[in-house]
């Protein structure tokens, strides 16, 4: 891999390369639609293909680093499901029981069940906020935006109390009779993993994928404030009593999201993990046909979206906040994968979501053809 001087890293020399001739230069123009910086990786049959474009840290020249570590958001949310399906596999967990029966200190309504925790039917209140399809919103029961967010980065949030502040909300609708995305179920989601094996997520997460797999980029933060590893760095704008501010968010305490949003990675880590996960290697094939059974309103599966499109199906989750995004993008089998990580100034009016929609529709269109990207499961995924 080698660095021109304007900044952006040529792609390997790989014959996957000689497949996707236009990428390198893709990812450059992406990059000038407004990003900070972005890496990128292809992986198929003939190999992989990996590039980045733009700055690593705002100011300087040098790109982001190849295969540098990135938070994932709600990339998350595929970690943990894959986790509780295979608890189902050991006999630990069963998808159609109350999520009440296992987390009883919660005043969970007991139609609730863990299949629907999972697949963001449960009609519980989203910790973080809520856009009503009126188009009026609620607040959420913790700051994730704005000079409240800036200054309160630092804090430890206990998951416990995040699920008890959203459970005192009132519910979205009666538990399975409509879809609407919900940090709170990824929340209640770790608690009953925890509750179940009497070992933190982060255990269980090393024991079950992180291990097998050797993902040694890939962590479970819990309240460690750092990244590690070689990354890019995130950054976020903010109004401060009229006076626009931006300030580098790459440091901070992700407990405020919990395992809705906090874990760690790498665009090789990604590509390992999403790829297992399809291929089989970490699911017994009915739970793995399970979690790829969509609901009807989005397509949500258990921790995927499972996007129907004219050319074929792909299993994709992205995420972001605070000025770090991951993009996992595959095809069912996990033959092909694309997965991304993108550096870029936040702010609470989510001003680059429209930027980012175009820039992951052009990245599907090129490595996967023509996709459709309309769907809601592609709405506002700078968000957590």
């Amino acid at each position: 891999m080698t660095s021109n001087t304007n900044g952006a890293s040529k792609a390997t020399k790989t014959v996957a390369a000689q497949a996707y001739p236009n990428l390198q230069q893709t990812i450059e123009e992406i990059v000038d639609t407004g990003f900070v910086g972005l890496q990128l990786r292809v992986d198929d049959e003939r190999g992989a293909w990996v590039g980045s474009a733009g700055r690593s840290v705002v100011g300087e020249t040098a790109p982001p680093p190849i295969n540098g570590r990135v938070r994932i958001g709600s990339n998350t949310k595929t970690f943990v499901a894959t986790v509780v399906l295979q608890l189902v596999a050991e006999g630990k967990i069963a998808l159609d029981t109350p999520a009440v029966d296992y987390l009883p200190r919660f005043a969970l309504d007991p139609r609730i069940t863990v299949r629907m925790l999972l697949q963001h039917t449960s009609g519980i209140f989203n910790f973080t906020g809520e856009v009503y399809e009126d188009g009026t919103t609620a607040p959420g029961v913790v700051a994730w935006g704005g000079k409240e967010w800036v200054d309160n980065r630092f804090l430890t949030h206990e998951t416990d109390e995040l699920v008890r502040l959203a459970l005192a909300e009132p519910a979205r609708f009666e538990p399975g009779t409509d879809w609407s995305y919900a940090n709170t179920n990824y929340a209640l989601a770790k608690l009953l993993i925890e509750a179940v094996t009497g070992h933190p997520l982060a255990e269980e997460m090393q024991r079950l994928i992180l291990g097998p797999l050797g993902l040694s980029d890939t962590v479970v933060p819990e309240t460690s404030t750092e990244i590690g590893g070689p990354h890019a760095h995130a950054y976020y704008r903010y109004d401060d009593a009229g006076v626009e501010k931006t300030v580098d968010v790459s440091v901070q305490n992700p407990s405020w999201i919990s395992s809705g949003g906090d874990m760690i990675s790498t665009s090789k880590d990604l590509h390992t993990f999403i790829s297992a996960l399809l291929s089989g290697k970490l699911l017994p094939a009915p739970l793995l046909a399970e979690m790829l059974t969509p609901e009807d309103k989005v397509g949500y599966g258990l921790g995927v979206f499972v996007q129907k499109t004219a050319t074929g199906t792909l299993i994709t989750h992205n995420g972001g906040h605070g000025g770090h995004a991951a993009l996992m993008y595959s095809t069912p089998d996990g033959a092909k994968t694309m997965t991304a990580a993108l550096n870029y100034v936040d702010d609470a009016d989510l001003s680059l979501s429209t930027v980012f929609q175009a820039a992951t529709q052009r990245l599907v269109d090129e490595v996967f053809g023509a996709e459709d990207l309309t769907s809601p499961s592609h709405q506002g995924q700078l968000s957590q």
